[in-house]
């Protein structure tokens, strides 16, 4: 019997033209998603979940979603997992080659606006919904949301993905001026729990990086480890 790969690669065959369930597992793969991004006065508080998604099929519990584009700024996505992952790389390798020209490190605006051209460019093309954050000499820890459609914008807390829909009730009543630094992991270990319970394509653990001076501090919950409460 023809795999599902070879009926795709058929000339002349669209997938469009038959029913979806006629070609089982064959969704784009998809990082669901849900996204937390909060700034402090020293740096920033970044957190997602772990499910990545074919449809209704987890192909991934445990992918990590906050990807190192430099030492100090991280890139949190979401929407295709493919574009993401691709649109990451070239910027990495622009920021790179950029460093060793100007003979400074990136700023996190830098990498923001670098991200911004790909998304805004091949806006028709891409699905992805991005936050760059990440902590500069310059400005200190920075927030950026790039949201499909490539706008391109700094914000004190950012929140994306398909599981922010469930937040933004809560983000606006929880979120104030002039957190701490614990207040804000505290806020978004909550927030992405809330998802988590609440959004099919958001599960599994959640994953937050804190960001500051010093470097990045790591930090993982388990599912059962969540702070869940009835």
């Amino acid at each position: 019997m023809a795999s599902i790969a070879s009926l795709q690669n058929f000339p002349g065959f669209s997938k469009e033209a038959i029913p979806q369930d006629w070609c089982p597992g064959a969704e784009e793969v998809s990082t669901g998603t849900t996204l937390v991004a909060v700034e402090f006065a020293g740096g920033v508080v970044i957190g997602a979940d772990s499910r990545t998604s074919m449809g209704t099929w987890v192909a991934n519990r445990v992918t990590d979603k906050l990807t190192p584009v430099t030492d100090s700024i991280f890139c949190c996505r979401s929407g295709s997992a493919a574009d993401t992952q691709a649109i990451t790389d070239v910027v990495k390798y622009k920021l790179n080659f950029a460093e060793i020209e100007q003979g400074r490190p990136a700023s996190v605006r830098d990498a923001a606006m670098a991200f911004k051209e790909i998304c805004y460019e091949y806006r028709d093309s891409l699905m992805a919904g991005l936050i760059v954050a990440g902590y500069d000499q310059t400005s200190g820890g920075q927030v950026w949301c790039i949201p499909i459609g490539g706008m391109c914008v700094r914000q004190p807390m950012c929140i994306g993905g398909s599981g922010s829909t469930y937040l933004y009730g809560m983000m606006d009543h929880m979120y104030k001026e002039d957190m701490q630094q614990k207040e804000c992991e505290d806020l978004v270990l909550q927030a992405v729990t809330q998802a988590i319970r609440r959004d099919g394509s958001s599960g599994g653990c959640c994953r937050m990086a804190i960001i500051t001076k010093d470097g990045v501090e790591r930090k993982l919950w388990l599912n059962n480890e969540l702070p869940i409460k009835y």
